[in-house]
């Protein structure tokens, strides 16, 4: 139901980085999509963006997939980009959302020309493909397909 109140909890190794809340937009069987203001302190410059007070994010969530994807826009409306999340498939119930980051990230500026794999060092890291190999090879694929997406065009995924 669209208009709704819900939490959003992104966890990384097992521990909450951050819970915000967000207002549903649309519902459907595996996705939800939600829109939420920055909701971290300050300004984050990435280099590539800049996230800020004023910044809102459409958010699109799936219980049947390894991704996240968060259009970006700034205050004034201009769209920045897709910051994608490769997450497991979510946990979606009736008060929030449950997502398990994974690491790695991709950017994908508004007019396309940036497709950017993010934190791939923190991945390797993080110790998953030793400590779970389906799940490091499934984040590994989903973050191959949504660059694919981004250099053919991620607004498709969204429809």
């Amino acid at each position: 139901m669209s208009g709704r109140s819900v939490e959003i909890t992104l966890r990384k190794a097992g521990r909450t980085k951050i819970r915000y809340p967000a207002e549903v937009l649309a519902e459907r069987e595996a996705r939800l999509s939600v829109r939420a203001p920055w909701a971290a302190e300050g300004v984050r410059d990435f280099g590539f963006v800049r996230f800020e007070p004023g910044d809102v994010f459409v958010e699109h969530y799936w219980r049947d997939r390894w991704y996240t994807v968060k259009e970006v826009w700034s205050a004034d409306g201009a769209l920045k980009g897709w910051y994608c999340d490769i997450t497991r498939p979510v946990e979606i119930g009736g008060a929030g959302v449950v997502v398990e980051d994974l690491d790695l990230d991709l950017w994908v500026s508004a007019d396309g020309s940036e497709v950017l794999r993010l934190d791939e060092d923190e991945f390797a890291a993080s110790g998953l493909t030793a400590s779970d190999p389906e799940a490091a090879e499934r984040a590994v694929v989903a973050l191959d397909e949504l660059a694919r997406l981004g250099r053919d065009g991620l607004v498709e995924l969204l429809r």
